[in-house]
């Protein structure tokens, strides 16, 4: 993507207004995150700095299997099944399990687990408008949210795990 594209937000060709602006956000989240990770071999994304914490591989993995789910709960406007569920539970829950499952890949897998589901958040964008990003839906347990809301979380989550992995690689000692 052009950098001079990246400081504007404004509307994007082949996206409505508003949403064509929620796509300018995305778009400078993942540039900061592709610069962010840009490099980093396989010791270094598996990194841990102690027996809690998350690697940056697992805060990559996380970030594409949270997006998973808001494609479905927005998009297709429902909760995950049970087979969803199962399938992106380890990515979206992190912990344990994670930190055994999640290690041993390069740079190369997450950078293409995240862009092959940016690339489908995108085509599914292109296809909603304005009204669609009002729309008040159920969100967790009792609250309710906008799909403006939700897009934003999913923004909001991977830059906070941005700073994560800033943090996690001013640490690696490999």
């Amino acid at each position: 993507m052009p950098h001079h594209d990246l400081c504007m937000i404004d509307r994007k060709k082949g996206f409505t207004p508003e949403v064509g602006r929620l796509v300018s956000m995305m778009d400078y989240a993942r540039h900061t995150t592709e610069e962010a990770i840009r490099g980093l071999a396989v010791d270094q994304l598996d990194f841990h700095i102690d027996d809690k914490s998350n690697s940056i591989g697992m805060l990559l993995h996380h970030m594409s299997s949270i997006e998973r789910a808001f494609q479905i709960m927005t998009f297709q406007e429902r909760e995950l099944n049970d087979a969803e569920w199962e399938e992106l539970e380890t990515g979206i829950e992190l912990g344990d399990k994670a930190r055994t499952v999640i290690q041993g890949r390069d740079l190369d897998y997450y950078w293409s687990e995240l862009s092959l589901v940016r690339a489908k958040t995108l085509n599914e964008l292109r296809e909603k408008d304005d009204t669609w990003l009002e729309e008040v839906t159920p969100f967790g347990w009792d609250e309710k949210a906008n799909h403006y809301f939700k897009w934003f979380h999913v923004m909001e989550d991977e830059i906070s795990h941005r700073g994560q992995i800033l943090m996690i690689k001013k640490r690696l000692t490999t």
